[in-house]
């Protein structure tokens, strides 16, 4: 039975995610309705309503009794299956036309993610995991990186539309910016986990991010091996959104780091 249900639910994950984005990635070049939600830099977009409608409109078509956690419309139902939808990841990427940008959606059964979808329609990249099975990028398995040095690491990190969050997150940048070989900051957290996933980024840290911006990459994140954690290596707290993931060989190193130069 609940592979019967994971399975569907997957499939219809990776369908609207796949509809989404594509649709994100045909209107990219087009003008933007831009407005403010809370703080100065956080945008969002007549996309990210529109994207938001299309992915909800369909959970709602194939699971009419699961709740729904979505970024732009927030909580609608209450239930022991739960959807979690961030439909346009990178928004202020978007807005200016910058191609790194995703849709993200998530399914959870009883406080227990069970699969998770990501898509970049830009790179044409679909990552999926799906708990205890593993995590692919368009069909092929991803792993994490083997680097255990941190000079040798390529890290990434995002930056909250908080003040103050930023400046505390400013310290962490310029402690890992010496010690590491090179740190970025892309603008999507949920590529940036996928990214980390697949090797291409050794580690990540960013605070105060929404489950929606999590949810579905720290499940891929985990399926390839990689170590996901809060700043004090203790369970991920989707509700407080601060995210450390490496693979395992690098973890301890950078939350050494943050435990040292991030006061919690």
């Amino acid at each position: 039975m609940r592979g019967d249900l994971i399975r569907r639910a997957a499939a219809v994950a990776r369908r609207l995610a796949v509809e989404a984005g594509t649709f994100l990635l045909s209107r990219l070049r087009e003008r933007r309705s831009i407005s403010h939600k809370a703080g100065r830099g956080n945008l969002v977009t007549d996309m990210d309503r529109a994207s938001e409608r299309l992915i909800l409109r369909g959970l709602r078509r194939s699971f009419p009794a699961h709740a729904i956690v979505a970024e732009e419309s927030g909580v609608s139902g209450d239930a022991e299956f739960r959807w979690y939808v961030d439909p346009l990841d990178g928004t202020t990427n978007y807005a200016h036309g910058f191609p790194l940008f995703c849709v993200s959606i998530a399914f959870e059964v009883r406080g227990r993610m069970e699969c998770g979808t990501v898509y970049g329609p830009a790179l044409d990249e679909l990552y999926e995991g799906i708990r205890g099975g593993g995590a692919r990028r368009n069909g092929r398995v991803v792993r994490v990186s083997r680097q255990s040095r941190l000079s040798d690491a390529l890290l990434c990190t995002g930056f909250s539309y908080d003040p103050r969050i930023r400046r505390r997150n400013m310290k962490l940048w310029n402690a890992f910016l010496p010690r590491a070989q090179a740190v970025r900051r892309v603008g999507s957290a949920a590529l940036d986990l996928c990214f980390t996933a697949a090797g291409v980024y050794d580690g990540f840290w960013e605070m105060s991010l929404g489950p929606w911006d999590v949810a579905a990459a720290a499940l891929i994140a985990r399926e390839a091996g990689a170590k996901v954690t809060d700043f004090c290596g203790g369970p991920l707290d989707l509700d407080k959104g601060d995210v450390l993931a490496a693979n395992p060989r690098l973890h301890a190193a950078m939350k050494a780091i943050m435990l040292r130069y991030n006061k919690f």
